[in-house]
């Protein structure tokens, strides 16, 4: 059988992994998938190749997570960060194909990192952020979602605000779900989905849905204080991760 990318069984083996324990992070968190399969990738081959498959992925595993997470959706939100996402999206495309991925990736994880370690001593917002502000944020999502990392910003702009666990999640995922598919749109329109990319979504999606569905059992069984703690430890490990091998 021939496989996506020609990847030989060894690098197709691990990367059955790296989706398997990302979509565990991602269906706990509501978050994370894109950065980790696209940081453990690097490792093996061109990352590039995994940007379309895993924004396609996360629209379909959102109709998987649908039904739990609905009635926990704060859509005032959402559809803020998806209105500046749009004009985002664009600008994160040129981005991936004429400035560079790594300076990019530089420049927003050494932003979340710091966004971290302030989030880790207790500093959030002390004033609801009002509209202007999630378009703002919005914005640089759809800017870092040419590069799979836009989770991140939007990430720890919530973890930085008084919002309950299951809203958190659920909001991030239904915002994630729009943005992916202007962004599969905008990296169709560029010639980046190919044969290949179908394939491999295809291969991909059992363990994805499996590793959905088990990250989704543990965040029901968790305290929502275990919730933001693991947030910020996930958004600094990738962070710190992506400025890694941006800078070496």
């Amino acid at each position: 059988m021939n496989l996506p990318f020609d990847l030989t069984p060894a690098p197709a083996g691990y990367m059955a992994i790296v989706l398997l324990v990302a979509a565990f992070v991602r269906g706990y968190s509501g978050f994370g998938m894109p950065a980790l399969v696209m940081t453990s990738a690097a490792l093996v081959m061109d990352p590039l190749v995994w940007v379309p498959v895993v924004l396609m992925a996360e629209v379909l595993l959102t109709l998987q997570q649908a039904a739990g997470i609905r009635r926990h959706i704060d859509w005032r939100r959402a559809l803020s960060l998806a209105a500046g996402a749009l004009i985002g999206v664009p600008l994160g495309v040129y981005v991936l194909t004429n400035i560079g991925l790594d300076l990019a990736r530089a420049i927003l994880s050494g932003f979340v990192l710091t966004m971290c370690l302030l989030l880790w001593t207790g500093w959030t917002f002390k004033r609801k952020v009002g509209d202007a502000g999630h378009l703002g944020v919005g914005l640089i999502s759809g800017i870092a979602n040419g590069a799979a990392v836009g989770g991140l910003p939007v990430a720890v702009f919530f973890a930085a605000q008084a919002i309950p666990a299951a809203v958190f999640r659920a909001t991030i995922i239904a915002y994630f779900a729009m943005l992916d598919i202007s962004s599969t749109a905008a990296l169709w329109a560029a010639g980046l989905v190919t044969s290949d990319t179908l394939l491999a979504l295809a291969m991909a999606l059992p363990l994805l849905m499996a590793g959905i569905w088990a990250g989704t059992w543990q965040f029901n069984r968790s305290a929502p204080q275990e919730f933001r703690r693991f947030a910020i430890l996930l958004l600094a490990g990738l962070a710190g991760l992506g400025l890694l091998k941006s800078v070496l």
